[in-house]
């Protein structure tokens, strides 16, 4: 069985999904074939992977609200072991949509779970907020990494998501559990990223990755081009980051390197 993964984290510009992409992509060149599930009506993650939003036959909107079959709307990446369940813009009214529906928090679960048995890891980039979208990834996942910046008011609203992440243990996925909190868009020349990086792993010891993610100037050029970092610039800091990160998880659930 595979193993589903949600990147979450209600603030934006935090690198979430930077974090989901270039995830799915380094586990991809490990070769371990990966889902990218883009769960935000932004659809950043589908374009960030060269995908088109506009130009999709079906997303996962027509899975959580229609009767369309997951296995029928993911599509290949240019990266071999790669795939993407994209999203387009009719996910922004998902929310209001599921507000009638039986069973609404189990949508994207019931949608996904048969795709356990295809993909070693699906990673989920969640929505920026704790809405409706976001709690059907929760429920979905069997872990979640929460991107932290390391800059001021870093802890900022990150103690309101492990609260919903332990309301969501106690109620609808009590199997749920942290991957890890990453550090992200560190800049070891500033006193205030290595004081960030001290303080969140004070307060939140045992559950921060050793990877931290640097600020890296062709990582954020990568989703201008439609190209994981790894396929923008393979030499690049944030290459090497994402790599590490991915042999990270992969050591955690009992991969050998």
């Amino acid at each position: 069985m595979g193993k589903i993964i949600a990147v979450v984290n209600q603030k934006g510009g935090v690198g979430k999904t930077t974090t989901a992409v270039n995830l799915a992509a380094s586990l991809a060149v490990l070769e371990h074939k990966t889902l990218l599930i883009d769960a935000d009506p932004q659809a950043n993650a589908t374009a960030a992977v060269g995908v088109d939003p506009n130009e999709i036959e079906s997303s996962i909107y027509d899975c959580m609200i229609g009767n369309k079959s997951a296995h029928d709307t993911i599509v290949p990446t240019n990266i071999p072991n790669l795939f993407l369940f994209p999203a387009d813009i009719n996910l922004v009214g998902a929310e209001v949509e599921m507000i009638g529906i039986d069973r609404r928090e189990y949508r994207m679960r019931d949608a996904i779970f048969s795709l356990k048995e295809e993909f070693e890891f699906i990673i989920i980039d969640c929505a920026p907020s704790l809405g409706l979208l976001t709690l059907n990834s929760l429920v979905a996942a069997d872990s979640v990494i929460v991107p932290v910046q390391c800059e001021y008011f870093a802890l900022e609203g990150l103690g309101k998501l492990l609260n919903t992440i332990r309301l969501v243990q106690n109620g609808m996925n009590a199997d749920l559990v942290i991957e890890g909190i990453l550090l992200t868009m560190y800049d070891s020349r500033l006193k205030l990223a290595n004081a960030v990086v001290e303080d969140v792993k004070r307060h939140c010891k045992g559950i921060v990755f050793d990877t931290i993610i640097a600020r890296n100037i062709r990582l954020s050029e990568a989703p201008s081009h439609g190209k994981p970092i790894i396929a923008y610039d393979i030499q690049s800091r944030g290459t090497i980051n994402y790599l590490n990160l991915a042999k990270e998880i992969l050591v955690q659930n009992g991969y050998k390197i």
